[in-house]
């Protein structure tokens, strides 16, 4: 079996594309295992790539792009690539921080029309976050009190597939279930004038459908520490993610850290760590005040 090569031998490059794939794999919440048999690759083939020891051969390419003074992305077809003013664009954007990248990414979204002001879009309430945040708990309080539907994201998935979640992707795959979460949301936001929404802790890893999301609803991002997240979980009667995988603590926390940035970008957030369900409610209340008393 041959070993790794130390970090001092790896190549930067290698060692950073390492560390994309698994924030992108955290971020959906996969273990290896399922991305190495949906890529078609061993199992080692994935975590080599993973520990930035990739096949190099990706090497190869990146040596031709510097040779032709281009991103790799451009060598490879990336979609900002393709006209002068993606080029323009981006090179405006480069090097900026997160904060200034949100502040443009909203004035563009706001002068082309794609995201209503916040009252307007608070006819529609989404709650994010990891499961066990509390977003059914709350949401159905919220909806009660408001005297609007309240609306299980997740159930209507699997009203549309006429089947449930884990058959979804047993039967059809991961990308299968993204295409019956944008069609459930869609339908929810085009059959309720006025909702509250409970979503599923993975829709922010397919960036289209979270766009959409933020676009229709105002977002209240539920969080709490990981091992909140898990205790609730299992309070609730689900011993499997516990059960199955004596990491899952390990992967909760990974994946929260995978996903938070994108759960940063709701409306407002709210940590409901070491909170009851009263303390909690009444601070959800309170973080949408001004915005219900705009409608």
């Amino acid at each position: 079996m041959v070993e790794a090569a130390p970090p001092s031998e790896r190549h930067p490059f290698l060692v950073a594309l390492g560390e994309r794939v698994r924030m992108l794999r955290a971020r959906r919440g996969l273990t290896r295992r399922a991305v190495a048999q949906a890529a078609q690759v061993s199992l080692r083939h994935l975590a080599n790539l993973e520990s930035g020891t990739g096949n190099a051969s990706i090497l190869i390419l990146l040596q031709v792009a510097n040779a032709l003074q281009c991103p790799l992305s451009e060598l490879l077809g990336d979609v900002t690539t393709s006209s002068p003013e993606w080029l323009l664009i981006r090179e405006l954007l480069q090097h900026r921080s997160e904060g200034e990248l949100q502040q443009a990414r909203l004035a563009m979204a706001h002068s082309l029309g794609e995201i209503p002001q916040a009252g307007e879009r608070a006819t529609h309430i989404a709650l994010i976050g990891l499961r066990g945040a509390g977003k059914s708990t709350m949401g159905q309080k919220l909806a009660q009190d408001l005297g609007r539907p309240f609306v299980e994201l997740s159930a209507e998935v699997e009203r549309i597939a006429g089947c449930s979640i884990p058959e979804i992707h047993g039967l059809y795959g991961p990308m299968a279930y993204r295409r019956y979460e944008r069609q459930a949301l869609e339908e929810v936001m085009a059959h309720h004038s006025h909702v509250v929404l409970a979503t599923p802790g993975g829709l922010v890893s397919d960036t289209a459908t979270f766009q959409y999301l933020l676009q229709h609803c105002y977002t209240v991002w539920l969080q709490a520490s990981p091992e909140e997240h898990m205790a609730r979980v299992v309070a609730q009667g689900d011993t499997r993610p516990m059960a199955a995988n004596p990491q899952a603590m390990e992967d909760l926390r990974h994946i929260l850290q995978g996903r938070s940035a994108f759960y940063a970008k709701a409306d407002t957030s709210l940590d409901t760590s070491g909170q009851s369900e009263s303390v909690t409610y009444q601070a959800l209340r309170d973080a949408l005040g001004q915005v219900l008393k705009a409608l």
